[in-house]
C-alpha cells in the first residue's frame, strides 16, 4: 500500500469521525420539565407560510448547524400575588381581593407555540410580571360584573369566572391557569361586614326564640303535673278523713292557701316569659330594621351604578363613532386630493412631452435647411402651401347667392375683356391676397413664392361680411353700362 492511499484512508476516517460526532453533538434531548424551541429554518406550514419555530416537548431532535438553532421555556410554576384593592363592583362598592393565582407556560400544540413567539428569551421575573398585569385586568373586570353578595357567598361561581376570564387571556402568551387562591375579601364602606352582623343577629334571635318556647313548654308541663297531683291528693285526703270535718276544713284551708301562692308564683313566672318574649321579639324587629335599610341602601347604589354606567358607556359609544367618521373624511379628501394631484401632473408630464416632440421635430428641420433657421421656415411654409390656398379659395366657396341679373353693353375694355369678364375676375380677386395674409401676420412672404408688383389695384373694393356682399365704388364712374344685382339670402340688394 502506497503513502498517498494511506493518507487518503487516514483523511477518510477523520472525515467520518467528525460527521459523527458533529451529529451527537447536535442531537439534544428535551428534559420533561423544560419545553425545546428550534428556529430558524423550521419547514412551513399548511398554507405556505414558514414556519418562525418548532416546539419540542419530551423527546429528542436533530438541530442542523448554522441554519438552525434552539433555546429552553422552563416549565416551572409561578406563584403570582395579586393584592387587588379598590375594585369597583357591580354595585359601585369597591372592595379589596387579595389573591395568589399559580401559572405556567402550557404544553398544549397551539398555546405552546405562542409562549414560543412571546416569552423565548424572557426572565422568569419578566414573564410573572406579564402575567401579572393580565390577570388584574381580567380580576377587575370580573368583579365589575357580580354583586358583592355572589363574591362573598358563592366563591365558587367567582373562582370559575375568574379563572375562565384569566385563562383565555393567558393562552394568548403561551400561559395556563394552574390555581386560583383567594385568601379574603373586605370592602372600604364596611358593607360585607354588615351583612355579617345582620347573620348573626338573626341567628342569635332564633335562638333566644327557640329557648323561651322551649322554657314556656317546660312551665306548661310543671303546672300541669301539679294540677295532676293536687287533684289526687285532694281525692285521697277526702276519702281519708270523710268522718273529720275539722280536718276536712283546715285542709281545705291550707291548700287553697297553698294553691292562692302557687297560682301567685304561677302568674309571675307566666309574665316574666311573656316579659322576655316581647324584649326577643322587640330586638328582633330592630335587627330586621336595619337589615331593610341596610338593603335599600344597596338597591339604590345598584340602580345609581346602572345608571351612570349605562350614560358613561353610551357617551363613549358617540365619541369614538365621531372619532371614526372624522378619520374617514380625512382619508377621503386625503385620497381626493392624491387624485387630483396625479391627473394634474400626468396632463403637466403630457404636455411637456408634447412641446419636447415639437422642438425636436423642428430642430430636425433646421438641421434638414443646414442650420438656417429663415431656409426651415420656407420649407415649414412650402409645406402648408396647399392648406393656405385652400383656406383662400373656401373663403367664398359657401357663400349663397340667390339671384344675380347682369346688364351688359357688349363693349369690350382695354384689356380685351367685358365687363362680365371683369366682374367675376374682380370677385376672385377680392380674396385678400398671400401676400397681405403674411403682413397682417407680421411676417414677410418669401421671395421664391412671388415679389410685389407695382401694378396698381384696382380702383373697387370688396367687402365681405357673414349675411351680403357689398361692392363700393371708389370713385364712381361717370357711366356705368352694367348693373349686378346679387340677393342674399336675408332678400338685401347691393347696387
Amino acid at each position: 500500500m502506497s503513502i498517498e492511499s494511506l493518507i487518503l484512508i487516514v483523511v477518510i476516517v477523520v472525515l467520518v469521525f467528525m460527521c459523527l460526532l458533529i451529529f451527537l453533538t447536535r442531537y439534544k434531548k428535551c428534559p420533561s420539565d423544560k419545553i425545546m424551541v428550534i428556529y430558524g429554518k423550521v419547514g412551513q406550514n399548511s398554507d405556505g407560510t414558514n414556519r418562525t419555530s418548532r416546539c419540542i416537548h419530551g423527546g429528542a431532535a436533530f438541530i442542523w448547524p448554522v441554519i438552525q438553532a434552539y433555546q429552553y421555556l422552563d416549565l416551572t410554576p409561578l406563584s403570582i400575588q395579586v393584592d387587588l384593592k379598590s375594585a369597583l363592583s357591580r354595585q359601585n362598592i369597591r372592595i379589596d381581593v387579595p389573591s395568589i393565582f399559580t401559572v405556567g407556560i402550557s404544553t398544549e400544540q397551539g398555546i405552546m407555540q405562542n409562549a414560543a413567539e412571546r416569552l423565548l428569551g424572557l426572565q422568569m421575573t419578566e414573564i410573572q410580571e406579564l402575567a401579572k398585569d393580565i390577570i388584574f385586568g381580567q380580576l377587575r373586570l370580573v368583579i365589575a360584573t357580580m354583586d358583592i353578595e355572589e363574591i362573598n357567598t358563592d366563591r365558587d361561581k367567582f373562582l370559575e369566572a375568574v379563572s375562565r376570564n384569566v385563562e383565555s387571556e393567558l393562552k394568548k402568551i403561551g400561559l395556563r391557569l394552574i390555581n386560583v387562591n383567594v385568601t379574603d375579601i373586605s370592602d372600604e364602606s364596611g358593607y360585607i361586614t354588615a351583612l355579617g352582623k345582620e347573620a348573626a343577629a338573626k341567628a342569635i334571635n332564633d335562638a333566644k326564640k327557640s329557648v323561651a318556647e322551649k322554657v314556656r313548654d317546660g312551665s306548661i308541663g310543671e303546672a300541669n303535673a301539679q294540677r295532676d297531683q293536687r287533684v289526687e291528693v285532694a281525692t285521697a285526703n277526702s276519702k281519708a278523713i270523710t268522718g273529720e270535718n275539722t280536718a276536712k276544713i283546715e285542709i281545705a284551708q291550707s291548700d287553697a292557701a297553698r294553691r292562692e301562692k302557687e297560682a301567685e308564683a304561677t302568674r309571675i313566672a307566666t309574665a316574666a316569659e311573656k316579659v322576655q318574649a316581647a324584649k326577643a321579639l322587640e330586638e328582633a324587629y330592630a335587627a330586621e330594621k336595619l337589615a331593610e335599610l341596610a338593603r335599600s341602601s344597596r338597591e339604590k347604589a345598584t340602580l345609581e351604578a346602572d345608571v351612570i354606567v349605562k350614560a358613561e358607556i353610551r357617551k363613549r359609544q358617540i365619541e369614538l363613532e365621531a372619532e371614526a367618521e372624522a378619520e374617514r373624511l380625512r382619508r377621503q379628501a386625503a385620497g381626493e386630493a392624491d387624485a387630483i394631484y396625479a391627473k394634474m401632473e400626468a396632463e403637466a408630464r403630457g404636455m411637456q412631452e408634447i412641446l419636447k416632440k415639437q422642438a425636436s421635430g423642428f430642430a430636425d428641420i433646421v438641421d434638414a435647411a443646414g442650420g438656417n433657421a429663415k431656409n426651415a421656415l420656407m420649407l415649414m411654409l412650402a409645406d402648408k402651401m396647399e392648406d393656405l390656398m385652400k383656406v383662400q379659395v373656401e373663403a367664398i366657396r359657401d357663400l349663397k347667392i340667390d339671384k344675380v341679373t347682369v346688364w351688359d353693353g357688349g363693349q369690350a375694355g382695354k384689356d380685351g375683356k367685358s365687363s362680365t369678364a371683369n366682374f367675376l375676375s374682380g370677385l376672385m380677386k377680392s380674396i385678400p391676397p398671400m401676400n397681405e395674409i403674411f403682413e397682417m401676420a407680421g411676417m414677410e412672404l418669401p421671395e421664391f413664392l412671388g415679389k410685389k408688383s407695382a401694378i396698381r389695384r384696382p380702383q373697387r373694393l370688396w367687402m365681405f361680411r357673414a349675411r351680403n356682399l357689398q361692392r363700393l365704388p371708389k370713385p364712381r364712374p361717370k357711366r356705368c353700362r352694367s348693373r349686378w344685382t346679387i340677393r342674399a339670402p336675408q332678400r338685401s340688394k347691393a347696387t
